[in-house]
């Protein structure tokens, strides 16, 4: 019996499919009809395929498409099939299995939430499957009527929400379940507390101690080391600095403004002689001639404005300084901030028109103010709690009662605290240029064991006491067997000036920080100044023994090259001179720098142990001075106002 057939008719539907990315696939439509038939794919719009006139349909899957497959006859019947879906995943791991068959391969699992009263939430699984798989989502067990999308919401959330889903897929291969995800229903009266985050913390702390000539202090040396210390646990990049002239705070402050970006915690921290002219507040370099005018020293405002140019999450500015005012009659500072951001804090040690004293303290001499920072800088409090801390310390010592009290100011509108995680995603471009500038600045010499003729070993290393301040250690590991009595002596080329030689004899705990790093060394040799280096420096390793054969005193030396470190590799003093950006801006400030006679005047000498002095801007020992301004330390009468492109 022949069976007469006059129309097209589709024996073969394709079929929807999810699958990866780029994941060949084969959509198939097959017809019976009279005579010999035609196939032409179409993709969305009507748009024919190119080269689609089979009845198999092979592509690559490049985004989710949808499809539809023509079979006309040679007597102008057609007949169209099902329109079906491509729908492409793009997920970075699938991890389909190999070969894979078509069965459903879940990919995401619902994961458990928590919802307010009244708010939207979704649960979603994605799965791969060819056919595309059948969603059915559950709840307790209980099937949900009508769920059968990849998502599930919850609308309006509610108690009776609450429970554990989970979602069958499955297709004509099988059947798979997620895993189970768990609704939580969070009340009102237990919010949960926003998190904030840093997309990094960085840290400038520069100390000045060692004026040309002003008064010399003892205390900014121990409270920057102590303050590096605490703020690197707290996962801040420290620069930490000593003794920078004019030209070397322009240039170490620029090269803080490159690490700042959108979302990093900045602290910029000083401590040294300062004073303020109504509105602003002046940083003293140890190069200041005197009298010293506004130009030859550092605006704090300024840095803070460049610091909120970058648009920082967070920004605290710490001052250990005088606060004494000069100047009073200049016209008021036209520095504006930018718009509000409320995220920026001011710790000053001491309030307007006041000093801000250094103590001796036990054994140990400190800026009162640092003193107690660093007793409270770890707690895990908003940054202005912590000041508050600070302050209420600071009020309750007799020490300093009716002579100091430190002053708070801030516009930060949320709870960030200096202890908040750093979270770097969406920033690794920015942290990965910040770490390799960091690696270029920071790194210290690699530890090295060197071999003398006589067969003498000894082992060099290396610490960082602060960021320009590094020393080197020698200790002998083996002597040769023709050598008795030995010592060493370190000596560099070109020789670094070491400036706290003349410290070691008074008290406040400096023996033992300007000896740490090594155990037992036979030779120590402090480097300071390493900004000064212009070229590589070359240790100089001298050992000493006895002849065991002629009983002779003998004296081998070796040589080692070890380049630039630690900030050395920046060369502040070719920015100084006018390469970097903020050599640039103090030219625009029309700072006039000492000349090299200058620079070369001596200091002046320490006061003698437990004398209190303070961080201000005329020596307050010698009444006598106060009456002949033009040989003391007040500035001379200026203009405020200068350019406001100018950072320093």
């Amino acid at each position: 019996m022949q069976i007469m057939i006059k129309d097209i008719v589709i024996t073969e539907h394709p079929v929807s499919v999810c699958v990866p990315q780029n994941y060949p696939v084969t959509l198939s439509c097959r017809a019976i009809g009279k005579g010999t038939l035609q196939y032409q794919w179409f993709q969305a719009e009507n748009e024919e395929v190119p080269g689609a006139a089979h009845p198999d349909l092979v592509t690559t899957a490049k985004k989710t498409q949808v499809y539809i497959c023509r079979v006309n006859d040679q007597h102008s019947n057609c007949v169209f099939s099902d329109w079906v879906k491509v729908k492409v995943r793009d997920v970075l791991r699938p991890g389909i299995p190999a070969p894979w068959l078509g069965e459903p391969h879940i990919v995401a699992h619902p994961t458990s939430l928590s919802v307010r009263p009244g708010e939207t939430a979704a649960l979603q699984c994605t799965a791969f499957g060819i056919p595309a798989p059948h969603y059915q989502w559950y709840k307790n067990g209980n099937l949900m009527q009508g769920e059968t999308g990849e998502t599930l919401l919850i609308r309006n959330a509610n108690k009776n929400q609450e429970g554990t889903y989970l979602c069958s897929v499955s297709n004509v291969h099988e059947e798979k379940w997620t895993e189970p995800a768990d609704v939580n229903l969070v009340l009102p009266d237990k919010p949960t507390a926003k998190k904030f985050y840093a997309t990094d913390k960085v840290a400038l702390l520069i100390g000045n101690l060692n004026y040309s000539n002003h008064p010399n202090l003892i205390a900014p040396m121990i409270d920057v080391h102590e303050l590096a210390n605490l703020l690197q646990q707290l996962g801040f990049r420290v620069v930490s600095l000593l003794d920078l002239t004019k030209q070397e705070m322009c240039a170490v402050i620029d090269e803080f403004l490159q690490l700042l970006d959108r979302g990093v915690y900045a602290l910029f921290y000083y401590a040294g002689h300062g004073y303020e002219c109504p509105g602003r507040n002046y940083l003293v370099p140890i190069d200041a001639p005197q009298p010293y005018r506004r130009e030859n020293c550092i605006s704090v405002q300024r840095i803070m404005r460049s610091m909120q140019e970058k648009r920082t999450a967070l920004n605290v500015v710490l001052l250990d300084t005088c606060r004494k005012w000069y100047n009073q009659g200049c016209v008021p500072s036209e520095i504006r901030s930018l718009a509000p951001l409320g995220n920026t804090v001011y710790g000053y040690a001491t309030c307007e028109d006041a000093e801000a004293y250094e103590v001796q303290d036990g054994e140990r001499s400190s800026g009162i103010f640092t003193k107690y920072l660093n007793k409270h800088i770890l707690s895990p409090e908003k940054v202005t709690c912590v000041l508050e801390r600070v302050l209420e310390d600071l009020g309750r010592d007799p020490l300093i009662t009716g002579k100091q009290v430190m002053e708070i100011k801030h516009t930060l509108k949320d709870p960030r605290a200096l202890t908040d995680r750093i979270c770097t995603t969406g920033h690794t471009m920015e942290l990965q240029l910040r770490n390799l500038y960091w690696k270029h600045t920071n790194e210290l010499p690699e530890r090295r064991v060197l071999v003398f003729p006589c067969g003498a070993e000894v082992e060099l290393s290396f610490s960082a006491l602060f960021s320009n301040v590094m020393i080197a250690f020698a200790s002998l590991k083996r002597a040769g067997r023709g050598a008795a009595d030995c010592s060493l002596s370190l000596r560099s080329e070109p020789a670094m000036e070491d400036v706290f030689s003349n410290m070691e004899d008074r008290s406040g705990g400096m023996d033992s920080l300007l000896l740490s790093g090594a155990d037992n060394p036979d030779s120590s040799l402090r480097l300071c100044g390493l900004q000064n280096l212009q070229k590589s420096l070359v240790i100089r390793l001298d050992l000493h023994y006895t002849d065991s054969d002629s009983k002779l005193r003998r004296v081998e030396t070796r040589e080692e090259d070890i380049g630039k470190p630690l900030v050395a590799r920046s060369e502040l003093h070719r920015r100084g001179q006018g390469r970097g950006p903020a050599a640039r801006e103090c030219r625009a400030a029309g700072a006039s720098f000492p000349s090299a006679e200058h620079a070369q005047a001596p200091r002046q000498p320490l006061r003698r142990p437990g004398w209190p002095s303070t961080r201000k801007a005329e020596n307050a020992r010698d009444p006598v001075s106060k009456r002949h301004t033009a040989q003391g330390n007040e500035p001379e009468e200026n203009d405020e106002n200068e350019p406001l492109d100018c950072a320093a």
